[in-house]
């Protein structure tokens, strides 16, 4: 069986700010789109069976500079709802609230159609996505399985995987434009590279 490997997007501009980013759907910067093409030739090297991305531009985009082909798209890899706080950053969200976590305390309601999600919400969307990631081990020929979406969505997965609650994401730290995969190692599912620059 392969990998399941993750990409978390390249570069935007609110990445460079630090506000939070989930439903507005920001471009690369440049330098972002250079992120997503130096891993091409570290992805050409892997034997894929199955491409899977966040309906958001910036990791749909990730993939294609990529080199990543029959891509498929799927909503539940979006980024966690930030709510009421898409756009704030975290130093702002402290002048208010100075203990705030998002692991633990969560977001308030954003706009309609944003009410803003808790840790175990997302846990249930990773969960959604790990089932459809073995489903396509099963039905691969052996092949890695990748997914390019969004650094917390990821985190969440990465701990919903490793057998942990989805508030454990917060001890995957994951920079723009890496790749990360989770492998098995005695039948049991392990980190075996994490936060890789090509």
């Amino acid at each position: 069986m392969g990998e399941l490997v993750l990409i978390r997007h390249g570069e935007t501009e609110w990445t460079l700010t630090g506000q939070h980013t989930s439903y507005t759907d920001l471009a690369l910067t440049p330098d972002g789109e250079e992120q997503a093409r130096t891993l091409a030739p570290m992805l050409a090297s892997r034997h894929i069976s199955t491409v899977i991305t966040s309906p958001m531009r910036r990791a749909r985009d990730t993939a294609k500079l990529a080199g990543l082909e029959r891509t498929r798209v799927d909503a539940h890899l979006r980024e966690w709802d930030y709510g009421g706080y898409e756009g704030v950053t975290t130093r702002d969200i402290h002048r208010t609230r100075p203990a705030w976590d998002l692991w633990t305390d969560g977001v308030p309601e954003g706009p309609e159609g944003h009410p803003g999600e808790t840790a175990e919400q997302v846990g249930e969307r990773a969960d959604r996505v790990l089932a459809l990631a073995d489903a396509a081990f099963t039905n691969s020929d052996g092949g890695d399985v990748v997914l390019v979406a969004h650094a917390h969505f990821l985190r969440v997965l990465t701990a919903r995987r490793l057998g942990l609650p989805p508030a454990d994401g917060a001890l995957f730290q994951l920079a723009t434009g890496t790749v990360s995969r989770l492998g098995l190692e005695h039948g049991r599912h392990v980190l075996t590279a994490w936060n890789r620059l090509p």
